[in-house]
């Protein structure tokens, strides 16, 4: 290995699949191996569903064996995960339960309740910021506590899951600033969990670990662990546990007048300001204040991305299977004859998705767009639409002036959205880098051993390290006039 080099280990978990990746950092530049790649499985029983934490910590230890096997002189260690899920952890420092998942269906109405029962829904909104889902954590001890729910009647600690999996190596409990924002119990003013919020579902501070911000240092790899996989004490960090928190850190912007669009299944498009935005118009548009880093919050909105997309492939038996060739017929189509609302919510999770398009162009009066070219055509018109009305908002809601673009993950290769995207929204595109959580990680962790300074300089090295690709708006006249009949159609 090479001396001017520096490694460091990130572990990046979704809710299906996770991946253990080697960044190594050297002559301003960061370069991305994967190690292991493994399944998240859920796991059914006795009527709920929850996530294999042990499998998870299998799969990480496997995946520090491999890289002590290969004498990878590893720095540190960080973990990032999906948001709002815990584990909880009894008084003798056992974990209890494999935690429950959000997509269990013990919340279902929970939230309701909850603002019935506990806090109104304005007050909860007015403390965090944060965007409604009946998942979130809040809701999630609601249930449990209603529920009787037995692992939480014991729990001495509540973990969030990358900060259960940094104490399953360390035994260290804390509890990490962007992961906990997820949970609609934080206060983004005072960057604490709220009294109020944590004594209606029966729980304190204590309940908590140490609430400590990205670039930090945990605790060192146990005995046990060092033991277990042929590596020293190696420090675990801090890094965004949120993994939407990693991905945002990497987008390698020059200044602070961009928005950014992480696009995947999901989009979420939004800023980074030094405050959280709660007022009467974030709470009427829904949207969110999570933690970013150093102190910045990530303001922004979730909006059907690539599912549309994704859903009706399957559904497609005449489709081309490679995307280059399906989405090239599409751009063949005329433009605009079909608009949908990607975030109305026939489309949340319909039995056929391309049935529910053809139904909704129908009771809107439109073209009813047939085979996968007019329907493909259809989504990425759209979505380009819907990017411009939530651009919107967040220009009239930042207290900068929005120059820029970022459109960063899987979404970011698609070279027709993001033209489209400029085009509609008239400013530059900027698409990259793909693994934006990954690096995000990665440069946490450098940020920790002291090898980049701050959030800039971590941007720098990422945009020196990737190509990023470019796309400037064009035939705005055009697009205009779209946006009119997108506003028309999908007001009621």
């Amino acid at each position: 290995m090479e001396n001017n080099k520096k490694y460091f280990f990130a572990v990046d978990l979704g809710a299906t699949s996770g991946r253990t990746i080697i960044g190594t950092l050297g002559d301003e530049r960061i370069v991305l191996e994967e190690l292991t790649r493994f399944d998240n499985n859920l796991i059914e029983t006795g009527g709920h569903f929850y996530w294999d934490i042990y499998a998870l910590y299998n799969e990480i230890i496997k995946g520090l064996k491999l890289a002590a096997q290969r004498q990878i002189p590893i720095c540190s260690i960080g973990i990032d995960t999906w948001g709002v899920d815990f584990v909880c952890v009894g008084k003798d420092g056992a974990l209890l339960r494999n935690p429950l998942a959000y997509r269990d269906p013990h919340t279902f109405g929970m939230m309701e309740d909850y603002f019935d029962a506990k806090v109104d829904k304005k007050t909860v909104y007015d403390i965090t910021g944060i965007q409604f889902m009946n998942f979130n954590s809040l809701f999630q001890l609601h249930a449990m506590r209603k529920n009787g729910d037995s692992a939480l009647a014991g729990a001495e600690k509540i973990l969030f899951v990358p900060d259960a999996l940094s104490y399953m190596l360390t035994g260290k409990t804390v509890c990490e600033y962007t992961i906990a924002s997820t949970s609609q119990m934080l206060d983004p003013k005072t960057k604490t969990l709220d009294p109020k919020l944590l004594e209606s579902v029966g729980l304190t501070q204590e309940h908590f670990g140490e609430m400590i911000n990205p670039a930090v240092e945990i605790g060192s790899l146990t005995e046990e662990v060092q033991k277990m996989t042929g590596l020293g004490a190696l420090p675990v960090i801090a890094v965004a546990g949120h993994d939407t928190g990693s991905a945002v850190a990497a987008v390698p912007a020059k200044d602070e007048k961009f928005a950014y669009l992480s696009s995947g299944t999901w989009s979420l498009m939004g800023i980074e300001t030094k405050d959280a935005i709660i007022n009467g118009l974030s709470y009427e548009r829904n949207f969110t204040n999570e933690g970013g880093i150093e102190g910045t919050t990530r303001f922004l909105k979730n909006i059907c991305g690539m599912w549309l997309y994704e859903r009706c492939r399957k559904e497609w038996t005449d489709a081309p299977k490679s995307h280059t060739e399906l989405q090239a017929e599409a751009m063949k189509q005329p433009a605009f004859q079909s608009i949908i609302n990607p975030d109305d919510a026939m489309f949340a999770n319909p039995a056929s998705m391309v049935d529910a398009i053809q139904e909704y162009c129908r009771k809107t009066g439109q073209h009813v767009p047939e085979g996968y070219a007019e329907i493909c055509r259809c989504i990425f018109d759209s979505l380009a639409l819907r990017y411009r009305q939530v651009f919107g908002y967040l220009q009239e809601m930042a207290s900068f002036p929005i120059e820029v673009l970022h459109i960063i993950g899987g979404g970011s290769l698609n070279n027709y959205l993001n033209q489209f995207t400029a085009d509609s929204l008239g400013v530059e595109v900027l698409a990259g880098p793909q693994e934006g959580t990954a690096i995000g990680n990665i440069m946490l962790q450098a940020k920790a051993s002291g090898d980049v300074s701050d959030i800039w300089d971590m941007r720098r090295i990422i945009a020196n390290s990737i190509e990023l690709k470019r796309f400037e708006p064009k035939d705005r006249q055009i697009w205009d006039k779209a946006y009119e009949k997108f506003l028309e159609i999908t007001k009621n």
